[in-house]
């Protein structure tokens, strides 16, 4: 590997793959640059002089602007750079899609069917508490669950904890129990107790309408008021769960079917150049594969913490078919 990598010809600015240090020498564009400061693994080298507000450019769009003249071959960082949004800005949505096109594979992956038709790539237990005031009593269930039985032939036992479920209003109401009930159904869950205390706002018995058709055998409620001993009880679920789902087995399933979330976490210097782009041509693959299949794509990327895209809607957009 390199010392430096510059990403697009159109960059002014190149990263440092390893420390490079004051008066190393690096070739950009057959011309020698000598380097005036020390420069960390991850961070930037002008290749180019870049005059006070100009753009500085990296993976071939503006990142930020000069905040003085930058010459050739100096550091580029928080102290000479400066965010390029201000204000409020009005985004507009314009695309620019460029086809990939990947020969047809008939891919497949091994999943879990479900009942309903869908399929999971895990075979997890779950704790689903409809109110963070139930949260406490289910880490204890599953702990009792776990110290009495050797569970085996399954991927995992896991609580969805979360302050929400009482003293809520309205929207914000009714989209905690909309992310619940969709947990509760995802095909990753081969077997789901749902928990409720009995005086929330959102229910049991008002939760299983929003919840509509499920699969009896894979879903089972439990109300803390209802019993004296809600740990018991809580612990014979989750064997009776246990019980049905630990001998489920994999199938074969098309790659159209397959669902992926994209998050970003735990983001360096090195993300932009390696699991960012490595992510989006998985994703480019696996819509167009999926697209040759059924002459439309039907997999399913989501992208999360969208909040980490702030100053880059708009180049978001140009891939989006929709605005």
């Amino acid at each position: 590997m390199g010392k430096y990598l510059r990403i697009h010809n159109k960059d002014n600015v190149a990263i440092a793959l390893k420390e490079i240090k004051k008066g190393d020498k690096i070739l950009i564009d057959n011309e020698e640059i000598i380097v005036k400061n020390d420069i960390s693994a991850g961070h930037k080298i002008a290749v180019r002089k870049i005059k006070k507000g100009q753009d500085i450019t990296k993976y071939g769009f503006p990142i930020g602007h000069a905040l003085r003249d930058i010459y050739v071959g100096e550091h580029v960082h928080i102290h000479n750079l400066g965010t390029n949004l201000k204000g409020i800005n009005q985004y507009s949505f314009y695309q620019k899609i460029e086809e990939i096109k990947y020969p047809k594979q008939d891919l497949t992956f091994k999943g879990f069917r479900r009942k309903h038709g869908k399929i999971g790539i895990r075979n997890e237990l779950w704790i689903v508490p409809t109110v963070g005031c139930v949260n406490g009593p289910a880490f204890d269930i599953k702990e009792r669950f776990l110290n009495e039985v050797e569970v085996e032939g399954i991927d995992g036992v896991h609580v969805f904890s979360h302050p929400y479920g009482c003293s809520q209003l309205g929207e914000d109401f009714l989209n905690t129990r909309r992310i619940l009930a969709d947990i509760v159904k995802h095909p990753n869950a081969g077997g789901v107790m749902v928990f409720g205390l009995g005086c929330e706002n959102n229910y049991v018995s008002a939760f299983k309408e929003v919840l509509g058709d499920y699969d009896e055998d894979r879903v089972k409620f439990l109300v803390a008021q209802d019993v004296s001993d809600e740990i018991g009880e809580g612990v014979k679920l989750l064997k009776k769960l246990y019980a049905q789902m630990k001998d489920d087995q994999r199938e074969e399933a098309s790659i159209d079917e397959l669902k992926i979330g994209l998050k970003c976490g735990g983001s360096d210097g090195f993300s932009g150049i390696t699991a960012n782009p490595l992510l989006g041509a998985f994703s480019d693959f696996l819509i167009s594969i999926s697209q040759e299949l059924l002459e439309h794509a039907a997999c399913l990327l989501v992208i999360i913490r969208m909040n980490a895209s702030i100053g880059i809607n708009c180049l978001i957009s140009r891939k989006g078919k929709q605005k």
